[in-house]
């Protein structure tokens, strides 16, 4: 018997995987959580087979808990199941330990052949992040500036995007609002941006 731990805030798509997966695993077992916390939980009770992701939960660190699942569970399988353009996060996922990056606006078969090749032992890499980089790799498209960014830095880039000033994120990230001020500071330097509509204008052009 499968176990599959489902990781977003959203029930109506826990719902949906929840489905997919005891038609593709039947008689598999399948617990939700609606945040870090409740995912850790359920992390220390049970071994899953298969972890589903998503990148943007309100509260939590999702890239740091990828990291954290890796290293603490490395038997269990990982796969991010997102809104958020690949050509932008998939690498940085990949290097915390995931095993596959899947848009949630694909279609049913392609869920399926990704959660069936990840429980197998391989990976799972769409055909667009496929070619994306390989183009990457021989130099035919210009390197995305937010890949200049610490784990850190994209994290607060993140939630100065979602309109959270420098208090609301130091208390979400349980530092200091110097700390976060130094680093808004360096990774606005590092993107060659002065101010917030600049950076958003520069993460719209890179679908962020």
């Amino acid at each position: 018997m499968k176990h599959f731990l489902l990781i977003d805030d959203h029930s109506v798509i826990r719902s949906g995987l929840r489905g997919l997966l005891s038609e593709l695993c039947p008689g598999s077992e399948v617990k939700e959580a609606g945040d870090g916390v409740d995912a850790l939980n359920a992390l220390e009770k049970t071994s899953f087979d298969l972890v589903i992701l998503d990148i943007k939960i309100p509260g939590t660190d999702t890239l740091g808990l990828a990291q954290s699942i890796s290293s603490l569970y490395p038997a269990t399988r990982l796969l991010i199941f997102s809104m958020n353009p690949e050509n932008v996060y998939a690498k940085r996922f990949f290097k915390a330990g995931c095993h596959g990056f899947l848009s949630k606006e694909s279609p049913v078969e392609e869920i399926q052949k990704a959660i069936t090749l990840i429980l197998s032992g391989k990976k799972y890499v769409s055909e667009t992040l496929a070619q994306l980089l390989a183009d990457d790799s021989a130099g035919n498209i210009p390197v995305n500036p937010f890949e200049k960014l610490s784990p850190r830095e994209f994290e607060i880039v993140s939630f100065i995007l979602m309109g959270k000033g420098v208090s609301e994120i130091g208390h979400l990230l349980n530092l200091r609002v110097s700390t976060i001020g130094t680093h808004k500071a360096r990774l606005f330097k590092k993107l060659r941006v002065t101010n917030v509509v600049g950076l958003k204008e520069l993460a719209t052009t890179y679908h962020l």
